[in-house]
C-alpha cells in the first residue's frame, strides 16, 4: 500500500465522481478517476489502486464486467470492489458478489456510509498486505536456510572424512607395524611409532572437542542465552597475564617461540578466563598454522576507556575478501599441499565467544599475505 491510499472511482458521470470527491474530501486519499470501465482497465498499472469503486450501470462495458475481468487477474484479485450501484434486486447483488465484489454502497451515496466502506475495505487490503509481506519474508527465510542447509552439508562432507581418516589411518597404520614387526623393533623405533600414533589420537581429541564447543555455542544461541546473563554470573579479570601466558604456551607448542611478539597494556575484562582462553587458543592456532617460520605472529592489546581492542596479526597465506565473508563452521578454503586443513570450526568458535560477550570480531588483510584478526571486548556489560 501507498503511503497515501490510492482509491479508483470508475463511473460514466462526472457529477458522480465529483460527489465523492466532496464526500472523501477530509480523508487522506489520491483520488483517481476514469469514465469507462475499458480505460480503467488499462490504468490499473498506473494508479496501483487499494480500493476500487466502481458503478455498476455503464455503457462500453458494465461494472459487473469490469469487476469479473479484475479479480479474473491474480495481480488485483486482493483490491477491494465497492460495486456503487441503484440495483436493489437480491439477484443483481448475488451475481455481483460472485463476480469478485466485496462490498456494495446504494445510489445516493451517503456520505458517512461511503467512508466507513472505503476504511473497512483499506484495512482488509492493509491486512492482505501484511500477509503477503510476512509470507515473502518467510518464504525468502525458508530459502536462505535451505541454501545454508545444503552449502553446510557439502562443507562436512568435504571436511570431516578427510580430517578424521588422515588420523585414523595414522593409528591404525602404527599399530599394524607394531604388531607385524615389534619383536625385531628397538626401543627408540618403537617409541617413535607410538608417538606417531599419539600425535594422531591427540588431532582426533581436539577435533571431537572443537565439534562440543560448537554444538555448545549454537544450544546457547537457540536458548538465546543473552549477554546481561552473562555479565550477572560473571566478574571482571585482569587479562594481561591471561593472554601473555597462553600466547606463550601456544607458540611453543608450534615451535615458533622466536617468532612470537607480545604488546598488551593492562585491562579488566568481564569474561571467564576458559572462554578467553579457547578465543585465543583458537586464534594463535590459525596464526602460527598458516604462517611462515621465521615470520613474526603479533599478538596487541589497547585499553581504550576500559575496553579491550585486541588484534592477533600474521604473515601467511591471506584471505580474500570473499573468503572473509563466507567465514563458517565447516567452511574450508585452499592452503598450500604442506599445510593442516581443518574444517572450519576455529575462527568461527572464536567469534560466537566474542560475541556471546558482547563484543566484535573481525578479520581483515591488511597487506598482502598479512591476515590480521581483531577483537574487541567491553569492559561492562549492560
Amino acid at each position: 500500500m501507498n503511503m497515501k491510499p490510492s482509491i479508483l472511482v470508475i463511473d460514466d458521470e462526472p457529477d458522480n465522481f465529483d460527489v465523492i470527491e466532496v464526500l472523501l474530501a477530509q480523508e487522506d486519499y489520491h483520488l483517481h478517476y476514469e469514465h469507462s470501465g475499458s480505460r480503467a482497465l488499462t490504468r490499473l498499472e498506473q494508479v496501483q489502486p487499494d480500493v476500487i469503486l466502481l458503478d455498476v450501470m455503464m455503457p462500453d462495458l458494465n461494472g459487473m464486467q469490469v469487476c469479473q475481468q479484475i479479480k479474473a487477474t491474480p495481480q488485483w484479485q486482493a483490491v477491494p470492489i465497492v460495486m456503487v450501484t441503484a440495483l436493489t434486486s437480491k439477484e443483481d447483488l448475488a451475481k455481483c458478489i460472485a463476480l469478485g465484489a466485496d462490498d456494495f454502497i446504494s445510489k445516493p451515496v451517503n456520505g458517512l456510509e461511503l467512508r466507513a466502506r472505503v476504511r473497512s475495505m483499506l484495512r482488509i487490503k492493509q491486512q492482505y498486505d501484511s500477509i503477503q509481506t510476512l509470507s515473502q519474508c518467510q518464504e525468502n527465510t525458508i530459502q536462505l536456510l535451505k541454501t545454508t542447509l545444503k552449502e553446510l552439508r557439502g562443507n562436512v562432507a568435504r571436511a570431516l572424512p578427510h580430517e578424521l581418516n588422515t588420523p585414523l589411518n595414522g593409528i591404525f597404520g602404527t599399530i599394524s607395524l607394531l604388531i607385524e614387526g615389534y619383536s625385531d623393533m628397538s626401543q627408540d623405533e618403537v617409541q617413535a611409532l607410538l608417538q606417531l600414533a599419539r600425535q594422531s589420537a591427540l588431532r582426533i581429541e581436539q577435533l571431537s572437542q572443537r565439534f562440543l564447543a560448537y554444538v555448545q555455542l549454537e544450544l546457547s544461541a537457540v536458548e538465546k542465552a543473552s549477554v546481561k546473563m552473562l555479565s550477572a554470573t560473571v566478574n571482571s579479570i585482569p587479562v594481561q597475564p591471561l593472554i601473555e601466558q597462553i600466547a606463550y604456551k601456544q607458540a611453543k607448542g608450534a615451535d615458533r617461540l622466536s617468532d612470537l611478539v607480545c604488546d598488551l597494556e593492562p585491562a579488566n575484562v568481564v569474561i571467564r578466563p576458559e572462554d578467553l582462553e579457547c578465543i585465543l587458543i583458537e586464534v594463535l592456532d590459525n596464526a602460527f598454522k598458516f604462517s611462515k617460520m621465521g615470520t613474526p605472529v603479533t599478538v596487541m592489546g589497547k585499553s581504550l576507556s576500559g575496553t579491550l581492542c585486541l588484534s592477533i596479526s600474521n604473515q601467511g597465506r591471506g584471505m580474500t575478501t570473499e573468503q572473509v565473508d563466507m567465514m563458517g563452521a565447516f567452511v574450508q578454503f585452499d592452503r598450500r599441499i604442506h599445510e593442516q586443513q581443518g574444517v572450519g570450526l576455529g575462527l568461527e568458535i572464536a567469534s560466537k565467544i566474542t560475541k556471546m560477550y558482547g563484543g566484535f570480531f573481525s578479520i581483515q588483510n591488511d597487506i598482502k599475505d598479512k591476515l590480521t584478526i581483531f577483537i574487541t571486548f567491553p569492559a561492562r556489560v549492560e
